[in-house]
């Protein structure tokens, strides 16, 4: 063989223990217990680390090109890959022009071609008037179409009422594709407090749980009604939970993700004119959060992923501190594996269980047949982890463009050692990663 990891801990589809994991032409050809396997060149792991699966992050905001000031390709790849993320799916909106048909597409995979380090995939997406070019979008490779209920927050991508959500989803059910949902109320939140000043309880209270949940029912409803796939975004009302479990029981073709920032920090803690915790949908209380973590436990919440949408320091207003101007978004690509991963151990989970939530679920909800997992076939792409290593979060050293994340001093635990991309180890020195079409991956 080519290349063989000799890893005295393993977290394989085979199991968890000690494995040799054989390489050739990038895909991975052998997994055997043990330390048996040689090759041409063999890399020996130490006893403090654990070979992983690469994650799967499949909620990233890239906004390249047109907001590259925000972020950008080079960027956001340096950032996955220092992070064991070895494949990410682009959302379509922040950048301009937004991917909501195939010339768009176009330009953002010529942006993107030849400028990444991690292999990066590419979300459509739903808005009024733009059905007639799903079909084209999808047959172009993209791995599903994301709408919105309410304000996007950027008005080139506006949302879908309720009868445009069930066209589309109509559409979508035709072609066999997904619908991922930003499921907020607009009447709900409209009627609601405007946040306003320093206060994180003003803004809190301006995005209420009940926003989400009738956002949800409706997906659900319509999901029920048309046949079609339905992906909930970034959920962070666990009063949810219920009507979710209770719509799969029934057969209602439903998917659910949350992300670190909901499982590792609570509205409580977040201080006045912190703006960098700012999230639509928002930082609920402690109570909420356990209550996500045993979504999680009881396979109701699917995978966890970044929803990493940095922006520039200027846009999160440290200056006022006014959670009613500032931009939302939260920036953690690089660091979503130990902040799980830390929550997790605390909770009795064990790492099997984050690589099904960051690598496996996240590639089974994308379709990706040769992504998220330690097997024959697979891509040889693993992240080398040590899970007792722990570390204090600096800005400064986070890949992503701005110095501005909401993890800044955290403690957390587990450190990413190594990242490997299809049998080749990401240093971020020089561009290694592919782009990708559903169907081809």
């Amino acid at each position: 063989m080519e290349l063989v990891f000799r890893a005295r801990r393993a977290i394989t589809a085979a199991g968890d223990g000690p494995y040799s994991v054989g390489v050739d032409r990038g895909r991975i050809t052998a997994v055997e217990p043990g330390r048996g396997l040689s090759g041409d060149r063999v890399v020996e792991l130490g006893e403090d680390v654990v070979l992983m699966p690469g994650l799967v992050d499949t909620h990233v905001h890239v906004n390249d090109p047109g907001r590259t000031e925000w972020e950008g390709f080079e960027t956001a790849t340096r950032a996955a890959a220092a992070g064991g993320v070895t494949t990410i799916v682009d959302m379509p909106l922040n950048s301009l022009p937004p991917t909501v048909d195939p010339d768009a597409l176009a330009v953002k995979r010529k942006t993107a071609s030849g400028r990444v380090h991690v292999d990066v995939g590419f979300w459509g997406g739903t808005i009024p008037g733009n059905g007639a070019h799903l079909p084209a979008l999808h047959e172009a490779g993209v791995f599903g179409f994301k709408c919105f209920l309410l304000h996007s927050g950027v008005d080139e991508f506006p949302p879908l009422d309720d009868a445009e959500l069930e066209a589309d989803l109509r559409i979508l059910a035709g072609l066999g594709a997904l619908m991922i949902v930003h499921a907020e109320d607009a009447p709900t939140i409209d009627a609601a407090p405007r946040p306003h000043g320093p206060h994180y309880e003003g803004f809190l209270a301006s995005r209420p749980p009940e926003a989400e949940n009738r956002a949800i029912a409706r997906v659900i409803e319509l999901a029920r009604r048309t046949g079609a796939r339905a992906h909930i975004l970034h959920l962070s009302s666990s009063d949810a939970l219920p009507m979710i479990a209770a719509a799969r029981a029934e057969g209602v073709a439903l998917t659910v993700e949350t992300c670190p920032h909901y499982l590792s920090f609570t509205a409580e803690e977040i201080r006045d004119g912190a703006t960098q915790f700012k999230c639509c949908p928002p930082i609920r209380e402690a109570g909420n959060r356990e209550r996500l973590w045993q979504g999680l436990a009881d396979g109701v919440i699917d995978c966890v992923v970044s929803d990493h949408s940095p922006c520039t320091p200027d846009l999160k207003r440290f200056d006022s501190g006014d959670f009613g101007e500032a931009w939302g978004g939260i920036a953690g690509l690089q660091v979503g594996l130990p902040a799980v991963w830390s929550g997790a151990a605390r909770r009795g989970h064990t790492l099997a269980d984050v690589v099904r939530w960051m690598a496996t679920r996240p590639a089974e909800l994308a379709g990706m047949t040769r992504k998220g997992r330690i097997a024959v076939g697979y891509d040889a792409d693993f992240c080398v982890f040590a899970p007792d290593e722990e570390f204090v979060v600096d800005v400064a050293k986070l890949r992503h463009r701005n110095p501005v994340s909401a993890y800044d001093g955290s403690r957390l635990r587990g450190v990413v050692r190594q990242t490997w991309l299809r049998g080749q180890e990401v240093t971020g020195d020089s561009p290694r990663g592919e782009l990708l079409n559903r169907g081809q991956c």
